[in-house]
């Protein structure tokens, strides 16, 4: 039986151990054992260490009970909670109760009480925390784990499939069943799972069971298989199978995604991604969405930066920073990567696939020529493509595209890895299956993963030595290190343009040491929101360095105080170090003022572009509003929107496709600076910028005291109508200007296919804000209130009536 111990903090604490015949799930699945109630004649020993886990002694009086804990932060907190109840029950420390018995040997500094009460401060820089000590034992053995641990190969079944929202119309086990022997694992991948607009906006989906039952009745049918996980965003959905034998070894399993849609949020693209632990090997697995169009490619590579620095997962020890993708040993990355065939017309690519031509084919690869650019992926594998284009095709036939637009054939559909003793044994398409204008891939991987199977005098060998050399260093040595850098000044910081500069950190004493930012005194972060630390703690072997990026980013919240002059670009950051002094860093720059971020009554009293102004006078301006007569919209709203109703009355998927960031922040330029006429860009990177720009008002145009009774009367189009009239004048003209400017638009949904369904959810969940999280029935009352707004009347004025002067 498994053996699960846990501690409670009650003033008679006690350890209550119980036991399960199968993985626990509920409470039904246990069964309390005994209670040993934490005393004076109560006492911890760690016997050995084996491989991962830690085998420990409880003794309570002449009962003796042995625990086996996994090594690492489960084991240190659960410790760390026994010393703390046990050294509130005790009246001194005595040493005799933490010992550490590996074989013959004894030491007796791994377990220590995590505050021990010490007068003279050399007895405590004499006596390492048992967190110190941990780690660095954990990461000199897993430095050295070549010398006694082994390899075992899995097989990992990767499957990849656009499914263009259709519902699953024939068996997938042409696809997943295509191996000759089951695989161990099966990751499978779907785009598009879901093209309605109720998935879109509220991420909800009928096809979800549809497509789950259709992937298991698919799955090879030599082999049982258990469900792990299964995560999706929007149409991005990525499902977990293992082979039952193998469920008991797989841990720390947690999933997260990523929106990359228009204002980098939106779900219609981006990743989602599953992160496991399988014996001692760290896996991460990522089905991603990346932009679309042949010309987009800047963009995909965008999304792909974006992922990896967005998707990060939260670690069960919460004193530990959160993993990003790239932190796992084997990272596997699949989906619809949208990337194309360039430079080639769709003749010429479709004369190549009938020749089979497929290298010279591959030479004209986008994901190819950026990864050989070493633009993205870096570090990243893709087997040989032997197989024909993936997309696109006539839905239901093997014909390629007949449409009006005549899609020029590409990969669209990729599957690639990154990490150690990782073969690939296949990599295909599978042409039988017509239900998508797509066709699905699989790759089938053997990833040898390291087991917790050791060579027990090897290991034993390396511990010694390990515990060996750390006591030599740790003869009351204090921790030290060197700063390359202390002062850091951020140039002309604008809103949602990163910055970074790096500080290199190198540990020039004696021992191995910990460091991490903390917060000062009274502050609950270690630093101000518009700034990080990366990483923000860590550890640093004895002459070892680590480059820590400071980065810099205003975003809609930080930005209203920087553009009022509220808050400075100033802060000082505390670098502690554990049993070591702290060293202080100075963090200053410059914020140039953005209308993003500013109030709609604050612009409207700009004559002058934002950074034309001082900032005093902004200043005064917003405490002050009356001072001048006000334009009747800000002038910045009329070029973004003017702009569109000029160029963009017949732009296919606008306000849907994201725009290019190198374009916004010339747009933002423009606006900031009245450097140009006319805005850069293209219609998509403008209309992104006008959702930015509502986006990040401090108080949406419709303000937050209006909300509770906008939802009140969201069915009546009189009374809703009858609120809009009583906003604030600024307000109430920019509301009236956007939603005339929204009708136009509806007046051309034959060429842009725009739609009340499409637009109102957009725009009203920017217009009409809410100043706490929102649940769905609340989305779908500010969807059903801003409706109204765009079915036009007689008293509906024209979009130009609002242009300022």
């Amino acid at each position: 039986n498994y053996r699960i111990a846990k501690s409670i903090k009650t003033n008679n604490v006690a350890l209550f151990i119980y036991s399960h015949r199968r993985m626990a799930i509920t409470g039904d699945d246990v069964t309390l054992d005994e209670i040993i109630p934490i005393s004076y004649d109560f006492s911890v020993f760690i016997c050995r260490y084996k491989g991962a886990d830690t085998q420990v002694r409880v003794t309570f009086f002449k009962e003796e009970l042995e625990l086996k804990l996994p090594f690492g932060s489960h084991t240190r907190l659960f410790l760390s909670e026994v010393n703390r109840a046990w050294s509130g029950k005790a009246l001194c420390y005595d040493k005799s109760y933490y010992n550490i018995k590996l074989k013959s040997e004894v030491r007796d500094d791994l377990i220590r009480n995590s505050q021990p009460i010490l007068s003279n401060k050399s007895q405590m820089l004499g006596m390492p925390q048992f967190g110190l000590r941990d780690n660095l034992i954990k990461c000199e053995l897993l430095k050295n784990e070549d010398a006694y641990t082994y390899i075992e190969n899995y097989s990992f079944f990767l499957g990849t499939y656009n499914v263009n929202g259709q519902n699953p119309k024939e068996s997938l086990s042409p696809w997943l069943a295509s191996t000759t022997t089951p695989p161990d694992f099966y990751l499978v991948a779907f785009q598009e799972l879901d093209l309605s607009k109720e998935a879109f906006l509220f991420n909800d989906t009928p096809k979800e069971p549809e497509w789950m039952l259709a992937v298991y009745k698919g799955l090879h049918p030599d082999a049982k298989y258990a469900f792990v996980k299964l995560v999706r965003l929007v149409g991005i959905m990525l499902l977990f199978y293992v082979k039952v034998e193998h469920a008991a070894h797989i841990s720390e399993v947690e999933v997260e995604s990523v929106g990359t849609g228009v204002m980098g949020r939106l779900g219609n693209k981006g990743a989602v991604a599953i992160r496991f632990q399988f014996h001692n090997s760290d896996i991460c697995v990522v089905n991603s969405h990346l932009a679309a169009h042949t010309e987009e490619f800047e963009r995909r590579n965008q999304d792909f930066k974006d992922i990896c620095r967005r998707m990060q997962f939260s670690q069960d020890d919460l004193t530990l920073p959160p993993l990003t993708i790239m932190k796992h040993n084997v990272v596997l990355w699949l989906g619809d990567l949208n990337y194309r065939i360039s430079d080639l017309e769709v003749d010429h690519v479709k004369d190549l696939i009938a020749k089979k031509d497929f290298e010279t084919l591959y030479n004209h690869d986008q994901l190819k020529r950026q990864m050989d650019e070493e633009v993205v992926f870096v570090g990243f594998t893709e087997g040989e493509i032997d197989f024909q284009p993936t997309y696109k095709y006539d839905t239901g036939s093997d014909q390629w595209d007949t449409s009006e637009k005549c899609r020029v054939p590409a990969w669209c559909d990729r599957i690639l890895w990154k990490g150690k003793n990782i073969k690939q044994l296949h990599y295909q398409s599978h042409m039988t299956l017509k239900t998508s204008d797509h066709k699905p891939v699989s790759s089938l991987l053997e990833i040898g993963v390291r087991t917790p199977v050791v060579n027990e005098e090897s290991y034993k060998r390396t511990f010694e030595e390990i515990v060996r050399d750390i006591d030599r260093l740790e003869n009351d040595c204090i921790p030290s290190v060197t700063l390359s850098q202390r002062e850091f000044q951020f140039q002309d910081v604008k809103f949602m343009q990163h910055q970074a500069k790096t500080v290199t950190v190198y540990n020039d004493g004696q021992v191995p040491c910990q460091f991490e930012f903390i917060p000062k005194l009274d502050e609950p972060s270690y630093c101000k929101p518009w700034l990080t630390a990366n990483p923000a703690k860590g550890f640093l072997a004895q002459g070892a360095s680590v480059d820590i990026d400071l980065e810099v980013f205003v975003n809609r919240t930080t930005a209203p105080e920087l553009n009022s002059g509220q808050q400075q670009l100033e802060d000082i950051l505390v670098l502690h170090l554990d049993r070591g002094k702290d060293y202080f860093i100075f963090v200053t720059g410059n914020y140039l003022p953005s209308c993003f971020g500013s109030s709609l009554s604050t612009l409207c009293l700009l004559k002058e572009p934002i950074q034309d102004m001082p900032l005093e006078t902004i200043r005064e301006l917003g405490s002050n509003p009356e001072t001048d007569k006000p334009q009747e919209i800000p002038k910045e709203i009329w070029m973004m929107v003017d702009h569109l109703y000029r160029n963009a009355k017949k732009q296919e998927e606008l306000f849907q496709q994201p725009g290019l960031r190198s374009e916004f922040e010339e747009i933002r330029d423009c606006l900031d600076t009245g450097s140009l006429d006319s805005l850069p860009g293209s219609n998509h990177s403008v209309s992104e910028a006008l959702l930015l720009f509502l986006d990040a008002l401090p108080e949406p145009v419709i303000p937050f005291s209006f909300y509770p009774q906008c939802l009140e009367c969201c069915s009546d189009s009189s009374q809703c109508r009858q609120i809009i009239s009583m906003l604030p004048q600024c307000h109430k003209n920019v509301f009236n200007y956007l939603t005339a400017f929204l009708q136009e638009l509806l007046k051309f949904s034959a060429h842009n296919r725009l739609d009340v369904n499409i637009l109102a959810p957009i725009f009203a969940g920017l217009l009409l804000r809410s100043p706490t999280k929102q649940d769905s029935t609340e989305k779908r009352k500010v969807k059903e209130f801003f409706q109204h707004f765009l079915v036009q009347t007689p008293s509906d004025r024209d979009i130009h009536y609002k242009s300022p002067e």
